[in-house]
């Protein structure tokens, strides 16, 4: 009798230990999306949006050269002639 008394109590402990550190997890969880980020850093997350979602948020546009074809960033573009450049370089050089 009281080898069931021991193993019940002791089942007891694990599963209360077990449950109080899910709880510790998530109030930590939960106090991680409530405060908000330091200057400098992105936000966390947001639980219904991916991180993926999140990066291609940020992501900026491509453009490819009439020249050689290569893909560069848009902010680095040289117009000439009504087309998109990788580089002032190109810009300059007969069209193909």
């Amino acid at each position: 009798m009281s080898r069931i008394i021991f193993w019940l109590a002791l089942a007891f402990l694990v599963i209360f230990a077990v449950r109080s550190k899910i709880r510790q997890a998530q109030k930590r969880h939960e106090q991680q999306f409530r405060q908000p980020p330091a200057a400098g850093q992105q936000p966390p997350p947001q639980p219904g949006r991916p991180a993926r979602a999140a990066q291609a948020a940020d992501a900026e546009t491509m453009l490819q050269c009439a020249h050689c074809g290569i893909f560069y960033p848009a902010s680095e573009t040289v117009q000439a002639r009504g087309r998109d450049y990788c580089s002032a370089a190109h810009a300059t050089l007969p069209a193909a």
